[in-house]
């Protein structure tokens, strides 16, 4: 959702909620981050109260994922379990703050094993340094995570985002534990079908980033059997949350 430092934030809010509808996507699994990075506990702990706001706004449309800065270990375990078990939200987002390797965020990880709720992690694999994100986490390092701790609930997100998503595939053929987002805005063909083939169908989480259209498109123009394309929109992200989503 959107970080209410934007003067349209309510109006942006809802227009994504009306796309949604429209494209035929019944809950969103939502967060908000800080528009500076690294996140203060200050600024996570609001983009968090946001998100349990407009789960109330879109009751039943919007499923919440806590975003925190591992950093501040402390404040950071004691969002999560405030979000998860007083606010229902349903997962742990990590942005770029920290690699997925570094062992500050090892608490974290094992408070979501506790807690059996996924983290999703943000993550690329670029063939250059990318200043803005100097820490960015990439498909080896989360298989290195999931080696580390099979029993977690890793996805990497935004396959679709950007870098190089052959090399991301291929990092997680053996990472069995890591779940794969489709999302992102680069509409390159053949993105699902690799994944598929390489990963598995089962291993497939459909997502959007915000990019909506092309998210749903590539889904639908996927050269995969209707119940395969079932599993990715909707049956695996279920069969992850084990009845969290209602």
């Amino acid at each position: 959702m959107h970080h209410r430092s934007r003067a349209t934030w309510e109006k942006d809010d809802q227009d994504l909620i009306d796309v949604a509808e429209k494209l035929g996507i019944d809950q969103l699994c939502c967060s908000v981050l800080t528009p500076r990075r690294p996140a203060t506990v200050a600024g996570f702990q609001e983009c968090n109260r946001w998100v349990a706001e407009g789960i109330q706004r879109f009751r039943g449309q919007v499923l919440g994922y806590c975003y925190v800065n591992p950093g501040y270990q402390r404040e950071a375990l004691e969002e999560i379990k405030r979000c998860v078990e007083e606010r229902g939200f349903i997962g742990i987002k990590l942005y770029n703050e920290y690699r997925c390797t570094d062992p500050v965020v090892f608490p974290i990880v094992e408070l979501a094993i506790k807690l059996d709720v996924p983290i999703l992690h943000h993550a690329g694999h670029s063939h250059y340094f990318v200043e803005e994100q100097p820490h960015i986490s990439d498909g080896g390092m989360l298989a290195e995570l999931g080696r580390r701790y099979p029993e977690a609930k890793l996805i990497c997100a935004h396959i679709c985002g950007g870098g190089d998503w052959e090399w991301t595939i291929k990092a997680l053929r053996h990472a069995r534990s890591v779940y794969l987002d489709s999302s992102g805005s680069v509409p390159d063909e053949g993105v699902v079908e690799m994944a598929a083939q390489v990963l598995g169908v089962d291993r497939l989480l459909f997502g959007c980033d915000m990019s909506m259209t092309a998210s749903v498109g590539r889904i639908r123009a996927a050269n995969l059997s209707a119940p395969a394309k079932e599993q990715i929109l909707g049956g695996n992200m279920r069969k992850l949350l084990r009845g969290r989503a209602s």
